[in-house]
Formats: structure tokens, C-alpha cells, sequence
């Protein structure tokens, strides 16, 4: 990041994922902003701007919001895009660890520029492997 005054402008893709059970995210860097939505706990988010307390982020689906900086952590975490399979190693034919749907949240362990594949874990403990291809918040 470049720092400009008080503010930063995020050059690489940077994403956080959302601290609180549920976050409220608003159209202006402010609580006067009107409240668009909400995102849940571990939610990855692509910081776009920072502005001290406030910062503009993209979510999976491509739309820009703001949110307060205290809401967020540096805690890396991917969406699952489409329903997959989580396998053992970094291999198509590696055994079923489980099946995950589409929209869950996974927290990021690893990623392998090799083969292409993402270690990730489940809030419930299970660990495995993904095709990056599958998931959204990485870089």
C-alpha cells in the first residue's frame, strides 16, 4: 500500500474477513451512510480503500461497500463458489474429507501456486484441500 495523506490505496488484492456474528455494511464511509446489508462472521472481503476508520471493500459478488476498520481482521478466509469436495492432499484422486456447498466460509491455510490447489479448514475442524478454482478471495 502507498500511503496518500490519511489515506491508502490498495495496489495487489488484499482481502480481511469480517470480525463480528454480523456486520453491517453502508453506501458512505459513515454510520449516516444508508445500511445496505449485512455480512457474517468470517466472511472474506478485497479491501479496495482504506480511510482510517473506514474502509471500501468488495464482496463475492462484486459489490462495493463500506464498513468500519474495527470490523474486520487480517484472518484469511475463502467462499466456496460452487458445491466441492474437500480431498485429502492436493489430488483429484486423493481420498473425501468432505463436501462443502456453495457460500461456506473456510479459513485459509495454504496456498500451492504449483498445483494449483488451497489447504483450507472448516469451522467444525475438518482440513483438506480445494482447486482454487472453486474458491473466491485469493489472490
Amino acid at each position: 500500500m502507498v500511503g496518500l495523506a490519511s489515506s491508502s490505496v490498495a495496489f495487489a488484492l488484499e482481502y480481511s474477513s469480517i470480525v463480528p456474528a454480523k456486520a453491517i455494511l453502508y453506501d458512505a464511509p459513515s454510520v449516516e451512510g444508508s445500511k445496505l446489508y449485512i455480512l457474517g462472521q468470517g466472511y472474506p472481503v478485497e479491501v479496495i480503500v482504506s480511510l482510517g476508520e473506514w474502509i471500501k471493500i468488495r464482496d463475492a459478488a462484486g459489490s462495493l461497500s463500506w464498513i468500519e476498520g474495527k470490523q474486520l481482521s487480517e484472518k484469511r478466509t475463502v467462499l466456496v463458489m460452487v458445491k466441492s469436495d474437500i480431498k485429502s492432499t492436493d489430488d483429484t484422486s486423493s481420498s473425501l474429507v468432505a463436501t462443502v456447498e456453495k457460500d461456506v466460509v473456510l479459513e485459509l491455510l495454504s496456498i500451492s501456486n504449483k498445483t494449483g490447489w488451497v489447504k483450507v479448514k472448516h469451522r467444525d475442524g475438518v482440513t483438506g484441500f480445494l482447486p482454487r478454482s472453486v474458491l473466491w478471495g485469493l489472490n
